[in-house]
C-alpha cells in the first residue's frame, strides 16, 4: 500500500470534527485504500479498533441491505458515551443511505468517512440531510508525481517516465507490479465495464447500450475538440441510429456521474460569461480511453490536454476553455484570487506554430501566470512574459 499523502493530510485536517468526509471518484481510483490509510493514522494517533467500524457496502454480504437494516446493524455496534470512527465504502449501493448518515451524525457521537462512485450521492438529497455537515474530497487515479512514487524511479527519468505515464494511465492497480501495456488495458477494461454496467445501464435501467457505447466512443475519439449534442446525434444519424439530442445530454450526464467523463465548458475572456455550447470533454484517465479505442500515436496530442486537465482539477482548480475573439486558450484555471491560463501543445516545430500558441496568451492583458506547456526540446523558458515548461516538469511543479 503506497501512501497518497496529498488526499490523507486534507482529510486529516477534518478528524473529530461534526463533519460527515464523503470521498467520491470513479472505481479504483483509490478511495478504499485511503480509507485505509486513515485508519492507520488514527492507529497513529492512539486510536484502537475498538473504536472504529468498517463497511464495504459493495460486498454481496449486503446486496439486500436496506438503509434501516444499515442503521440499526450500525446502531448496535456503536459504543455507548464514546466516540466511534465509521467507514462507509461504496455507500452508493444502500438506497436512502442519507438518511442512515443523518440519524447517525445526529444521535450518536460518530466521526463519519464515507466513498462512493457516483456524483449523484450529492444531488438535492444530501443537500437537504446534511446541509452544511458534510465536506467533499474528489480522488482521482495517480497523478505523475504518485505514479512516480509508485513507480519508484529516479528524477532523472521524468521525461522518459512521463510517455509512458501518459500511455499507461493511472489506475493504482495497474502500477502495483510490472505489468504490459496489454494487461494493463486489460485491468482498466474491466474497470470501465464493471463502471458502465453497474452504475449506469443497470441503475439507470438503460436498455440500448449498444447507443450508449457508440457515444462514448464519440467522446474518446474527440478529446480536446469542441462538440455539441446536436453533433453526436447526427454522427449516430449518419451511422443509421436515431437518438434525440436530449438523451445524448442524459447520457453524457449520467457518464459524468460515474467520473467516466469530465466537462469542461467555455468561457468568453472578453464578456465574462459562461458559454452554454460546444463544450469538451475528457477522460477520467488516458488508458481508460485506450482501453476502449486502443493506443494511437496521433491520439497523444489530445491526451496531452486530458492529463493536464486532470492535474489542474486535482490541485482543486475551475478550469473552463478561454474563448477569444480569434481563437481559444486551452485552459483557464481558477482557484480563489488565484488564476493560471495554459496552452498544451505537443510540439512547435514553426514558427506560425509559435506565434499562434503564443500571441493568443500575449491578447490576454492581465498578469496573471501564463504558460506554454509542450513535450519537445525547446531552448528557452519564456517568451514575453509567457513561462514555458516541459508537461512532466509543469505536473511535478509547486508553483501553481
Amino acid at each position: 500500500m503506497i501512501f497518497r499523502p496529498d488526499y490523507v493530510n486534507r482529510i486529516m485536517k477534518f478528524v473529530d470534527t461534526p463533519f460527515a468526509k464523503i470521498l467520491s471518484g470513479v472505481r479504483r481510483s483509490g478511495k478504499s485504500t485511503i480509507l485505509k490509510m486513515i485508519v492507520e493514522k488514527l492507529h497513529e494517533r492512539g486510536v484502537s479498533d475498538e473504536y472504529i467500524l468498517n463497511y464495504s457496502l459493495d460486498s454481496l454480504q449486503y446486496e439486500d441491505m436496506t438503509a434501516s437494516m444499515l442503521y440499526n446493524e450500525i446502531k448496535r455496534k456503536l459504543l455507548i458515551k464514546k466516540k466511534t470512527y465509521l467507514f462507509l465504502d461504496e455507500i452508493q449501493e444502500i438506497k436512502d443511505w442519507e438518511k442512515v448518515v443523518n440519524s447517525l451524525m445526529i444521535e450518536f457521537d460518530v466521526d463519519l468517512y464515507i466513498t462512493g462512485s457516483n456524483s449523484h450521492m450529492l444531488s438535492s438529497e444530501i443537500s437537504t440531510y446534511l446541509t452544511g455537515r458534510y465536506i467533499q474530497f474528489r480522488v482521482f487515479p495517480l497523478s505523475f508525481k504518485e505514479y512516480l512514487t509508485f513507480r519508484n524511479v529516479g528524477s532523472l527519468n521524468n521525461k522518459e517516465e512521463f510517455a509512458r505515464y501518459l500511455r499507461f494511465g493511472g489506475f493504482p492497480a495497474t502500477h502495483t507490479q510490472e505489468y504490459s501495456v496489454d494487461e494493463v488495458y486489460t485491468i482498466v477494461r474491466d474497470i470501465y465495464n464493471s463502471t458502465i454496467f453497474t452504475d449506469i445501464v443497470k441503475r439507470n435501467q438503460i436498455r440500448k447500450v449498444d447507443q450508449l457505447e457508440r457515444i462514448i466512443k464519440f467522446v474518446f475519439d474527440n478529446i480536446g475538440n469542441t462538440f455539441s449534442a446536436a453533433s453526436i446525434s447526427n454522427y449516430l444519424k449518419s451511422q443509421k441510429r436515431t437518438i434525440d439530442n436530449e438523451t445524448v445530454y442524459n447520457y453524457l450526464s449520467k457518464l459524468e456521474s460515474a467520473f467516466i467523463l469530465h466537462r469542461c465548458s467555455r468561457f468568453d475572456l472578453q464578456g465574462k460569461e459562461l458559454l452554454k455550447t460546444q463544450e469538451k470533454f475528457y477522460a477520467c484517465d488516458p488508458a481508460m480511453k485506450y482501453s476502449v479505442m486502443g493506443y494511437t500515436p496521433d491520439s497523444v496530442a489530445a491526451m496531452l490536454e486530458n492529463v493536464v486537465f486532470l492535474e489542474l482539477l486535482r490541485r482543486e482548480y475551475e478550469v473552463s476553455i478561454g474563448q477569444l475573439i480569434n481563437g481559444e486558450i486551452d485552459f483557464v484555471a481558477v482557484k480563489q484570487d488565484k488564476k493560471i491560463y495554459a496552452q498544451v501543445t505537443e510540439k512547435i516545430e514553426r514558427k506560425e506554430t509559435q506565434e499562434r500558441e503564443y500571441a493568443r496568451l500575449l491578447n490576454i492583458k492581465d498578469n496573471h501566470p501564463k504558460y506554454v506547456l509542450r513535450t519537445d526540446e525547446f531552448a528557452d523558458g519564456s517568451y514575453n512574459g509567457i513561462k514555458t515548461m516541459h508537461i512532466a516538469d509543469f505536473l511535478l511543479s509547486d508553483e501553481y
